[in-house]
C-alpha cells in the first residue's frame, strides 16, 4: 500500500452581518467569517489537507480569491472539486482529523452535523471522519473572539492491504 499524508490550516476573521458557516453547517451567532467565499474554514483547511497530500498546492491556487467565480461560493463546491483531483489520484481518502479553534461560539451542538456533511461530500464513511473543538484560552485574536481558526490533518491511500 502506498501512503500519503498532509495537513490544512485556515484562519478567518470574524465580521457582523455575515451567517457563520463551519463544516457545510450554517451556525446560529452573531458574526460569521470574512471571506471571499462563504468563508468556511473548516472545509478550506480540509481542502488544503487534501491538496497537500496530493502535493498539489493549496487552496488559494485553485480557487484564487481574485477569481469572481468564487465570490461567495459555498465552500462545500470547492471541497467538490478537492474530491475529483483526489479520484483523478488513484489515492483513496483513508481519515480525516479536524480541529476547530474558536472561543464562541460553543460548536458540540453541531460537530456531529458537521462529520455527516463532510463524509457525504467526500463519499466517505462517518467513521473515518473525526472534528474536535477547542478554545484558545481567551488567547490571540481567536481568544478575543476575532477569528476561528482551523487544522486539518488527511491521510490518502492507494493499493489494497496484504
Amino acid at each position: 500500500m502506498q501512503f500519503k499524508v498532509g495537513i490544512g490550516y485556515d484562519i478567518h476573521r470574524l465580521i457582523a452581518g455575515r451567517p457563520l458557516f463551519l463544516g457545510a453547517v450554517e451556525i446560529p451567532y452573531i458574526k460569521g467569517l470574512l471571506g471571499h467565499s462563504d468563508g468556511d474554514a473548516l472545509i478550506h483547511a480540509v481542502c488544503d489537507a487534501l491538496l497537500g497530500a496530493l502535493a498539489l498546492g493549496d487552496i488559494g491556487e485553485h480557487f484564487p480569491d481574485t477569481d469572481p467565480q468564487y465570490q461567495g461560493i459555498a465552500s462545500s463546491k470547492l471541497l467538490v472539486k478537492v474530491k475529483g483531483l483526489v479520484d483523478k489520484s488513484g489515492y483513496q481518502i483513508n481519515n480525516l482529523d479536524v480541529v476547530i479553534i474558536t472561543q464562541e461560539p460553543k460548536l458540540v451542538p453541531f460537530k456531529q452535523q458537521m462529520k455527516e456533511n463532510i463524509a457525504s461530500l467526500l463519499g466517505i464513511a462517518q467513521e473515518v471522519v473525526n472534528i474536535k473543538a477547542k478554545t484558545n484560552e481567551g488567547l490571540d485574536a481567536v481568544g478575543n473572539r476575532e477569528a476561528i481558526a482551523c487544522y486539518a490533518a488527511a491521510s490518502l491511500v492507494k493499493g489494497t492491504p496484504r
